[in-house]
């Protein structure tokens, strides 16, 4: 795992564009501002890009590659298409898979259901349906959340709607694959629930 992600504050800032079909973002430390890790689309086939301007967005399938500063890559992300529900399969550096996501049918404000490499459950995602409030819950406990604020330095960097903040509890452990598939999670917020 890329020591990268043994930090506990991600900001994740999406790239601006007219008329971009792949989707892509800026992973900042937001108490310094420095970008740590980039998020790019690739494998774009000519009728994923014509379905990405349509009502049919969050249906269409992607391949995602995070990369650190140095162009190593962190993690990749990949789904076919979804028709009913998005199932998300997660890979390491090596391309060998550590775990999928499994979203819920009917959850108010989109849930995930995170599994490890053996089909294990490791942890669920959970949001609310009034706003950008979603919390990782591990046995009844909370071991991050995403929202929309913060109260740190990076407080201006919040300009748009798809500009938000990961923050990792203590209590999960560096160097845990757990914390490759919460920040893959984070990802899928954006292209999966609210590209509703």
């Amino acid at each position: 795992m890329n020591t990268v992600l043994n930090n506990n504050l991600f900001l994740v800032k999406e790239k601006l564009g007219i008329f971009k079909a792949a989707n892509s973002y800026d992973i900042l430390n937001p108490e310094s501002g420095e970008i740590i890790m980039n998020s790019t689309e690739t494998d774009l086939g000519f009728f994923t890009k014509m379905f990405r301007f349509t009502k049919y967005k969050a249906m269409t399938p992607f391949n995602v590659q995070v990369t650190a500063n140095d162009g190593k890559k962190v993690i990749g992300l990949k789904r076919g298409v979804a028709i009913f529900r998005s199932d998300v399969e997660v890979f390491d550096e090596k391309e060998h898979l550590i775990g999928t996501f499994k979203q819920k049918f009917w959850s108010m404000g989109g849930k995930f259901e995170i599994f490890d490499k053996q089909g294990k459950q490791v942890c669920t995602l959970q949001g609310k349906w009034t706003g950008w409030d979603f919390k990782f819950m591990k046995d009844a406990q909370e071991i991050a959340q995403v929202s929309k604020k913060w109260a740190g330095i990076g407080k201006e960097l919040f300009t748009t709607a798809d500009n938000y903040i990961l923050e990792i509890k203590d209590t999960v452990p560096q160097d845990d694959s757990i914390r490759e598939l919460i920040f893959a999670a984070v990802l899928c917020i954006d292209m999966v629930l609210k590209e509703r």
